[in-house]
């Protein structure tokens, strides 16, 4: 039995066993490192075992080529429909081999190797309309969320006002339809600066002291010590010969290196809290210094908590996640890139 048969079976199971998909919001400074990729490919693999529903992807890097990279991914796996909204005005908008790798990567006769319907991120729509749209249409406590990038795209939301897409204030909003934050952000326990929260640091606070629901989250010593194999990257999306996540992997750094999986824990955490892969810290609050440093202060009633993560989890962690982010998508579609290749 091949690996796509072994696929569709677990795709089934899947969906019998997990019920209903988690109704979920990815934001992402998408270009300044690898494992927002990996984050996405696993999202797709979620999505496809039908365990997740992207709502909508949101970009906090302001470099035009973000959006159009997420959305050639989003197609490339056969899910091209999905709306992408980008940050006007933000940080980061420098240029990214992650991003260039696969967006301007062309076919010998001149054609783009990648079909993406966001052909240039500045036309897209602006991420704060399009996060009021899609919650104002969701039912109420469903939505989750996972920040792992900065936190400007979720702080305009917060302040954003009534409009004619609701009559509710931003914070309503999110405290109506929203139910959980999962962020890769801060050091736990030690407080180190990060660099999530200091990109953004003003936003970073809002978002900590402001925002509804509650918040779980990823440190960064969770993610470093968990590393995407390089191994995996050359043998495990070898079923087409052009795949986006592989070229932004080698773009950004000369092969063979493993990286980090900052990113792709947020995401496991959110769409399956109750899989054993991570522990919580108790009940408290995030707060941030003029410095970015993060001080987590104990508190029963408080809604913030981190991630924790022993060695076995760490093991767990590593073999869920290449599981998910190589995984290919549909026959028809891998079928469909084999004749793109040719």
């Amino acid at each position: 039995m091949n690996r796509l048969c072994l696929l569709l079976i677990v795709v089934i199971v899947s969906r019998i066993a997990l019920g209903a998909p988690v109704r979920l919001v990815f934001d992402t400074d998408m270009g300044n490192d690898i494992d927002d990729g990996i984050a996405l490919a696993m999202l797709h693999a979620f999505e496809s075992r039908g365990e997740v529903k992207l709502l909508a992807i949101t970009v906090t890097k302001d470099n035009p080529e973000a959006a159009s990279f997420i959305d050639l991914v989003d197609t490339f796996y056969g899910h091209g429909s999905i709306p992408v909204g980008v940050v006007k005005g933000g940080k980061t908008p420098n240029a990214s081999k992650i991003l260039s790798a696969a967006v301007e990567k062309k076919t010998a006769a001149g054609r783009f190797v990648y079909p993406r319907h966001i052909q240039d991120g500045r036309e897209a729509p602006d991420a704060t309309v399009l996060l009021r749209r899609i919650l104002s249409s969701e039912p109420d406590d469903s939505v989750v969320f996972v920040q792992v990038g900065f936190s400007t795209n979720l702080a305009r939301l917060l302040d954003s006002e009534p409009d004619g897409i609701s009559p509710l204030s931003g914070k309503e909003l999110v405290a109506r339809k929203a139910r959980l934050l999962s962020i890769m952000a801060g050091h736990y326990p030690t407080g180190d600066p990060e660099y999530n929260v200091k990109t953004d640091l003003p936003a970073s606070r809002k978002v900590f002291g402001e925002w509804p629901t509650p918040i779980i989250a990823s440190g960064w010593e969770v993610g470093a010590t968990i590393l995407y194999p390089a191994t995996s990257i050359e043998r495990d999306f070898s079923y087409v010969e052009n795949h986006p996540i592989v070229d932004g992997y080698r773009a950004y750094k000369k092969m063979p290196y493993d990286r980090p999986c900052w990113d792709p824990t947020a995401v496991l955490y959110a769409v399956r809290p109750d899989g054993g892969y991570f522990s919580l810290s108790q009940a408290g609050r995030i707060t941030l210094d003029s410095e970015g440093r993060t001080r987590f202060t104990l508190d029963s009633t408080g809604k913030h908590r981190y991630l924790i993560v022993n060695d076995i989890q760490r093991a767990r962690v590593r073999e869920v996640v290449v599981d998910l982010a190589s995984q290919p998508p549909s026959q028809r579609i891998v079928e469909h890139h084999e004749k793109v290749d040719q």
